[in-house]
């Protein structure tokens, strides 16, 4: 049995992680804190992909750490400080957390809970401990995590494929077209499928990684771009079904090898809809189809064209934007 194994790597998360927690800890120590190792792990906890969840999983530590400690006096102060209790606490305190959507917080509340039970004391020392053992381990985790890389230069990689990918799904279509026949995979067609997804999480991804910024102009390109695919892949059955090449065949193939040329990211469909508005002229001044077979591979193509708008109308929608290749 062959296993996947993933090449060994050292990503920007690691590497902050660990800077994180060398900071953390030595300022701690600096401080001369009570469990000053914790402020690491506090600090690997708060780590995260982008800065909005960092910031929300300081926060949400933060919070449920302050309801933990009002839950250690009313429960260890208050009654004892007994294993039965810590688990009685536990019991109690998740669905709380739960509830108020802090439930994230759980662990790092339970390192400040525990401390607290090892101290069998909750006087203002501890308490004033456990306040700037908090301030720094979460306080670093956002200092470190504020330093992003740009994903900008691998968005453009997946639009320029994306691109590519479409115009060669159109390159192939006028194969068909024109040939009545073609060995494609269709491969192009699940490639592009694949690649949006990806794009749009990534796309997804540095909108998290701006705190003022809510919208990502990567995303709506590739959301545009997605529904273009749904609109092809509503065409290549049409294609398909053809059952005989006639004359109109010759007009949609020219049509879309022109198109195949120009798939970029500028917003220029509005000339690619008047030039198929030509190609609808020009469709119904040819003679009417001589049998049924004709009709019917003549009514095919007249609903691709009407695809094909569709497909134009949606990137016309589209403001788009101008990059740098």
């Amino acid at each position: 049995m062959k296993l996947n194994v993933k090449p060994y790597s050292i990503g920007y998360r690691t590497l902050k992680t660990a800077l994180g927690v060398v900071i953390a800890i030595s300022l701690a120590q600096f401080l001369e804190l009570d469990y000053y190792v914790s402020a690491g792990i506090l600090t690997i906890l708060c780590i995260q992909p982008t800065k909005k969840k960092s910031i929300r999983a300081a926060f949400s530590r933060f919070i449920a750490s302050i309801i933990g400690i009002a839950y250690a006096f009313v429960f260890f102060e208050g009654i004892a400080y007994h294993p039965i209790m810590i688990g009685i606490l536990i019991v109690l305190f998740i669905p709380l957390l739960v509830t108020l959507r802090f439930q994230d917080g759980f662990v790092s509340s339970s390192v400040i809970l525990l401390h607290i039970y090892n101290a069998k004391n909750l006087n203002l020392d501890l308490l004033s401990n456990e306040l700037v053992l908090m301030m720094v381990g979460f306080g670093t985790a956002l200092a470190v995590n504020m330093y992003m890389p740009s994903i900008e230069k691998k968005l453009e990689t997946y639009r320029y494929e994306i691109e590519n990918l479409y115009a060669s799904i159109f390159r192939e279509i006028v194969v068909y077209l024109r040939e009545g026949e073609s060995s494609w995979s269709g491969k192009e067609l699940m490639d592009a499928r694949m690649l949006l997804e990806k794009a749009k999480a990534l796309a997804y991804q540095d909108v998290q990684n701006h705190l003022t910024r809510h919208e990502n102009k990567y995303y709506h390109y590739f959301e545009m771009r997605e529904q273009q695919l749904e609109i092809i892949e509503r065409i290549l059955p049409k294609i398909a079904a053809l059952p005989v090449i006639v004359d109109q065949t010759d007009l949609v193939a020219d049509f879309l090898e022109d198109l195949a040329e120009h798939v970029h990211s500028g917003n220029t469909a509005y000339r690619y809809i008047s030039k198929l508005d030509i190609v609808k002229d020009n469709f119904a001044k040819l003679p009417l189809p001589g049998s049924h077979e004709k009709f019917l591979a003549m009514a095919e193509l007249y609903q691709v064209i009407h695809e094909i708008e569709s497909y134009l109308e949606i990137k016309q929608s589209y403001k788009g934007f101008h990059t740098k290749k």
